[in-house]
């Protein structure tokens, strides 16, 4: 459930009407070595935050009154970079000590509300129950790095998706009565991919499983559509009701989200060969272990060539969960598509003996100050293939 801060944004981007959702990335703080610190405002929906348009060969500037979170109000900038070879927005000057643009900021999610092209508030949500019931209160979700809440509707980062897709989905979900279970979707989003994407099964592994996360997701907004349209726009007997009704609809998608990832974590492991069980009924509910449960419970199969792995949205917080899954096996994976985290939750990460593995395209919102390794899927995949066959 929502935080009291959580329920203010959704209040505020449901009242205003829209919303940018972004996870601050290393970029953003000034970690990765680039122009300067600032937040990174996506350009197909410059409209709702500024009046200067995207010209290459300009910068431009436009002075916004920022209400922030903890009541405190800053004099910013929205900055349009179009001179060399930047070609960005960025939303800057916040003060001093300004809490919310520090290294340990990176990961959390900023929700951005421009009331005018003057007047934005603005919050910055570290807790993931927030995050997930922002995302779900607004139908969008973040696969990439931004999503925005746009009068009323949702809309997520543009994909170059084909017509055929298009086509596809449409036909699918026009002929559901009732939701599919999440295996289904998983199923159908990649048959499309398979059937309209040329070269689809070339794809890397860290690709294939992010065009497949973002397939799915634009199935099952088409599929909710069609299957909860109806329930949302009947008539309400009371207002407990209309919360059940809500609370409802948020449940599906949070828990939709997390199985659309395991399902298709699922596809690329068998793609690759990688002998694997996903959720096996094992101690501490890990969910997936390689090779198989006969050989995590048979106590002479070398523990190095065990592998498990915990599956997870997001991590900032429940990556401890992990440590306590399939405990004969000390080293630990955690496979997420978390937009960043700070270099001290990396840290802890790597001191608890744990490796994140992480989509190659994600990776680049992660910090660049620490030498510590992550893993994409590529390489994982690789990794346990020679540990395996050891």
């Amino acid at each position: 459930m929502a935080t009291p801060i959580g329920e203010r944004a959704i209040s505020d981007a449901v009242s205003v009407g829209n919303a940018i959702l972004k996870f601050i990335s290393a970029n953003d703080v000034g970690q990765t070595g680039g122009h300067q610190c600032g937040y990174y405002l996506p350009k197909p929906v410059w409209q709702m935050f500024t009046e200067h348009r995207p010209t290459k060969g300009q910068n431009n500037e436009t002075e916004v009154e920022v209400q922030w979170q903890d009541g405190r109000t800053t004099d910013s900038r929205v900055k349009w970079y179009g001179r060399g070879t930047r070609s960005e927005y960025r939303l800057t000057r916040f003060g001093r000590d300004f809490p919310y643009l520090t290294h340990d900021s990176v990961g959390d999610l900023l929700v951005l509300i421009p009331q005018d092209l003057s007047h934005f508030r603005a919050y910055v949500l570290d807790l993931e129950e927030d995050i997930e019931d922002v995302e779900a209160a607004l139908g969008v979700e973040i696969t990439k790095s931004w999503a925005a809440y746009r009068n009323g509707l949702p809309q997520v980062e543009p994909e170059d998706e084909e017509e055929c897709i298009d086509r596809r989905f449409r036909r699918y979900a026009e002929a559901l009565q009732d939701y599919p279970t999440g295996e289904i979707m998983s199923a159908e989003a990649r048959s499309a991919l398979e059937r309209c994407v040329q070269r689809f099964q070339q794809l890397s592994p860290d690709d294939a499983l992010i065009r497949c996360i973002n397939a799915e997701y634009k199935l099952f907004r088409l599929a909710e559509r069609q299957i909860s349209g109806p329930e949302t726009q009947r008539l309400f007997r009371d207002v407990d009701d209309f919360l059940a009704t809500a609370s409802r609809i948020m449940n599906r998608r949070k828990a939709r989200a997390g199985r659309s990832l395991e399902n298709h974590v699922d596809w690329v492991l068998t793609r690759a060969n990688i002998p694997h069980v996903m959720r096996p009924k094992l101690d501490g509910k890990p969910d997936i272990i390689i090779p198989s449960i006969e050989a995590y419970r048979d106590n002479n199969y070398p523990v190095e060539r065990l592998i498990v792995v915990g599956v997870k949205t997001t991590c900032k917080d429940r990556w401890r969960q992990v440590l306590n899954e399939a405990k004969r096996i000390p080293h630990k994976h955690i496979l997420t598509t978390q937009q960043g985290i700070s270099s001290n939750q990396l840290t802890e990460m790597y001191e608890a003996n744990v490796t994140l593995v992480v989509p190659r395209e994600i990776q680049r919102q992660y910090p660049k100050d620490t030498d510590i390794e992550m893993r994409n899927l590529e390489q994982f995949i690789g990794d346990v293939k020679r540990r395996i066959r050891q």
